[in-house]
């Protein structure tokens, strides 16, 4: 099962001194037991398009210049251009959506088995390896792909281009014969239209399935998620602090990519706990991961910064202490 884990160290010296995260999460060579490898084999058939997904939208070219052309002269040969040009873009949003609506079934199933239980945050983490890592894969593919959407304002433009095509068409149509015909139809261009209205529809996605989890498992403590989520996200701090434990990757882009998933559990956990992430007393160490990324390259840490700045929720409250804002203030 890759490298085997460490006990979750603490100072023997009292019994109240303050707990220690060096737990070494296996992200390069975890693999499933047993009792993990019916989900884990679920979310990998999910998994394995993700990295098609995120070069896809990295590459998105938009039809601004085609749809700008049918505006400016709305002759058939420009409009038909134009709408050669987006429908197939628009084959490759509503793949992006139905990845979306793949991620909402899995990611209950990694929640059950992480949270659930009599088994603590940290117990979860050292024996249920392979599922943490999908999570974090899960994780650094929403930052991701919210990043390169939220840099590719012509998603949306094309996408409304496309429902306006919808609607002359139907105006155009006697009965909705043809309806069968379109590449997306009028009620799943709606709900993908909500979908991209969302500065960050990825992590929508995310959260929703995470608090619709726990509604519909009142015998689970929010707290058991929460804690995960937090517990998680110290780990992954312990681990960027400590060269002992980053020496045991044997990849350097491993680093990276512990660096996203810590920012991503801190901003999965201020949608989902009810007074957030930055509160103090919260489960989070926001403050050291804060400093952490500071401590970085510009090239590695900006962005996830911003994803802090911009993409969680309580940052802005009033309960959110001053020398956290002053951390992120721009």
């Amino acid at each position: 099962m890759g490298k085997l884990l460490s006990l979750l160290a603490r100072d023997e010296s009292t019994c109240c001194t303050p707990q220690k995260y060096d737990v070494f999460l296996d992200f390069e060579n975890a693999q499933p037991s047993d009792i993990e490898r019916e989900t884990f084999e679920a979310v990998q058939r999910v998994l394995k398009n993700s990295e098609s997904i995120l070069q896809e939208i990295q590459c998105y070219k938009g039809a601004g210049k085609e749809i700008r052309e049918a505006i400016s002269a709305p002759t058939e040969e420009c409009q038909r251009k134009a709408y050669l040009t987006v429908a197939p873009l628009v084959v490759k949003l509503k793949r992006f959506y139905e990845f979306s609506l793949e991620l909402d079934r899995v990611v209950p199933k990694i929640l059950d088995q992480l949270c659930s239980g009599n088994l603590s945050p940290t117990q979860h983490l050292e024996t249920q390896q392979a599922l943490v890592k999908q999570l974090a894969e899960i994780l650094e593919f929403v930052l991701k792909f919210d990043e390169f959407k939220m840099k590719t304002p012509a998603i949306q433009n094309d996408f409304s281009y496309y429902r306006r095509t919808l609607t002359r068409a139907s105006l155009a149509r006697q009965d909705n014969a043809a309806e069968r015909d379109l590449i997306v139809g009028n009620e799943l261009a709606n709900r993908m239209s909500l979908f991209y209205a969302h500065a960050t529809p990825m992590l929508r996605v995310l959260s929703n399935a995470t608090i619709t989890f726990l509604m519909d498992n009142e015998d689970i403590p929010r707290e058991n998620i929460t804690e995960t989520l937090g517990t998680m996200a110290k780990v992954c701090l312990r681990m960027l602090e400590n060269p002992n434990l980053l020496a045991q990757f044997q990849r350097e882009e491993t680093q990276l990519f512990v660096l996203r998933v810590m920012v991503g559990l801190v901003i999965l956990y201020d949608h989902v706990h009810p007074q957030g992430a930055f509160v103090k007393g919260s489960n989070v160490d926001v403050k050291g991961c804060v400093k952490l990324l500071k401590d970085q390259p510009p090239c590695k840490s900006e962005g996830l910064l911003n994803a802090l700045r911009y993409t969680t929720k309580h940052l802005n409250e009033e309960n959110t202490p001053k020398n956290i804002k002053n951390l992120l203030a721009a």
